[in-house]
């Protein structure tokens, strides 16, 4: 796979520094039971970096030093390692907001049956990845099959109570588009996946998250190899918007990768760019400090958080 980097570095991008964080991302391994076309992390059944139980019992330990109010856990597929359900267990002792930003399919996987329950128990919000509401674009994106499969992981989700109205158990979204385009605007966008999931399946959920595909890993390589990736750039650049700029999650979030090491967000994990700091600063190291006001490691992918209305992983930063 191409080392996307050099691409990004030659495309300026404002400076921003960091607020304090709130929030904990936490990437648990790249294992995955899919292997998308527009993943970012290049997950799938053949990888096998995953955290190991000393870097993954730092974590309720920051959470508590920091006062940080949510946990979220991202992968490959989060759910797949061994100690995903007792690092919920802990954080929701503290009192800790988790999400679980899941792939669907992986409710259906052999020795994850009881895996849906286990959220609802625990009150886990759950942000599921739909990259459409039509079988033929999920299937294109995702495998054939899996659109199926998600239909059925969000209609057993449902009857826990997820998505439903006065239910305290949240689910929502995520949709990305199929190439090298920005979404439409979020709010239509939720009307229509309500409208068709409801009308042929009677699925329910709280909110839809239109998020830009990145320019890196899977779909960043796959730009390059179909000669799209500068016209892509000249779309995410022409289409900056600076108001979105207060709301980027790299100001309050820090993500930590499989082996503990920190950055401003997922997509610098992604890309090798660690947080500002002596060396590569490590998850340990939130014990003792927070990194308000330090600068972000910023370049040519974010402006794919600020193009439009903007993207991030709570959906639109900015209303149209």
């Amino acid at each position: 796979m191409r080392n996307i980097l050099p691409l990004l570095e030659q495309t300026a991008f404002p400076p921003l520094v960091r607020d304090r964080t709130d929030t904990l991302q936490v990437n648990l391994g790249y294992r995955c039971n899919m292997k998308c076309a527009h993943c970012h992390v290049a997950a799938g059944p053949h990888r096998t970096e995953m955290m190991d139980e000393q870097t993954l019992a730092l974590i309720p330990q920051v959470l508590q030093a920091r006062g940080i109010h949510t946990l979220d856990l991202t992968g490959g597929a989060p759910e797949l390692h061994g100690g995903f359900r007792d690092l919920v267990r802990q954080a929701c002792r503290l009192g800790v907001r988790v999400i679980d930003r899941c792939n669907l399919t992986v409710l259906l996987e052999p020795g994850q049956e009881n895996l849906a329950a286990f959220l609802a128990e625990n009150r886990v919000e759950v942000v599921a990845s739909l990259p459409c509401y039509a079988m033929e674009n999920v299937d294109r994106q995702r495998g054939k099959g899996s659109f199926d499969k998600s239909i059925v992981a969000l209609q057993q989700l449902n009857r826990l109570g997820y998505g439903k109205p006065g239910s305290e158990l949240v689910l929502n979204l995520v949709y990305n588009p199929q190439g090298p385009r920005l979404p439409p605007p979020q709010a239509e966008l939720e009307a229509a996946y309500r409208h068709e999931l409801k009308r042929h399946f009677d699925i329910e959920f709280n909110q839809l998250f239109a998020l830009a595909n990145m320019p890196i890993k899977r779909f960043g390589d796959s730009l390059v190899s179909t000669g799209q990736f500068h016209d892509y750039m000249r779309l995410l650049t022409n289409n900056f918007s600076a108001a979105n700029l207060t709301s980027v999650m790299c100001r309050n979030l820090v993500s930590v990768d499989w082996q503990g090491y920190l950055y401003d967000c997922d997509f610098n994990q992604q890309l090798g760019l660690p947080l500002s700091g002596r060396g590569r600063p490590h998850l340990r190291e939130l014990l003792q400090r927070d990194y308000a006001g330090c600068p972000v490691r910023v370049a040519g992918h974010c402006h794919g958080c600020t193009a439009g209305q903007g993207s991030s992983c709570g959906g639109a930063l900015e209303e149209q």
